[in-house]
């Protein structure tokens, strides 16, 4: 199989269009890169065709319009990007084949740990907002509860985090995760522990409500109920 069929037979449009940091709506649609475009008018799946200027073709094309590539130019670079191998290198050697290997296995790992952070700080916006409000200080309050003052402190950075998962390129995403990974995982972990707190002092609230009613009860209540 040479480059062209094994591109073809390896890699759609749409994921070489998000690989390479264009943004693709959930029903295939995005501005296309190729004429002023302002409102999504191209359709990616495993082709792509815009119905604004008319620019069709497949993978290989597509990526050749976008780096200014001859068409072996774009298939070679879509094999190096994508991992894929094709008959016109040779068999690959053993070493080859596993290094390619382990190069998808780190970028799989590194995209699961993208998604990991994602979560995890999506949880921690959710938390400030309602620490923000749960504990915002009363007028007769002489200190402000550490939770309050750390929404406060911390809700503008972690938008700012998120707004970068959601509409940063690969390289900032994988910044996020080289310099704050092992931060977010300890903030995931404190989560874990703040919630496990907050459950076990709910029980604790339900029991005490439970029996101070039942030690509220007058003899007559309770002859009565019997």
């Amino acid at each position: 199989m040479n480059v062209f069929e094994a591109v073809k037979q390896s890699a759609t449009t749409r994921q070489a269009a998000e690989h390479y940091g264009i943004k693709v709506r959930r029903n295939g649609m995005a501005v296309c890169p190729f004429h002023n475009d302002k409102n999504p008018s191209m359709k990616l799946d495993k082709r792509f065709h815009c119905f604004g200027c008319g620019a069709d073709g497949d993978v290989i094309d597509f990526t050749a319009r976008l780096f200014g590539l001859g068409l072996k130019e774009a298939a070679e670079k879509l094999a190096d990007d994508f991992f894929i191998t094709y008959d016109s290198r040779g068999r690959a050697s053993l070493k080859e084949s596993v290094r390619a290997k382990l190069k998808l296995a780190q970028k799989k790992q590194s995209r699961q740990e993208e998604r990991d952070c994602c979560r995890v700080l999506c949880d921690y916006l959710h938390s400030l907002y309602e620490w923000k409000k749960r504990y915002a200080p009363k007028p007769e309050d002489t200190e402000w509860n550490p939770l309050f003052v750390e929404a406060l402190q911390r809700t503008s950075y972690v938008e700012y985090l998120l707004d970068i998962f959601l509409f940063g390129d690969t390289e900032e995403k994988e910044w996020i995760v080289r310099e704050h990974g092992k931060e977010v995982r300890k903030l995931g972990e404190r989560l874990s522990e703040i919630n496990r707190n907050r459950g076990r002092n709910n029980v604790t609230d339900i029991r005490e409500h439970r029996t101070g009613r039942e030690r509220g009860r007058s003899p007559g209540y309770a002859g009565a109920e019997r």
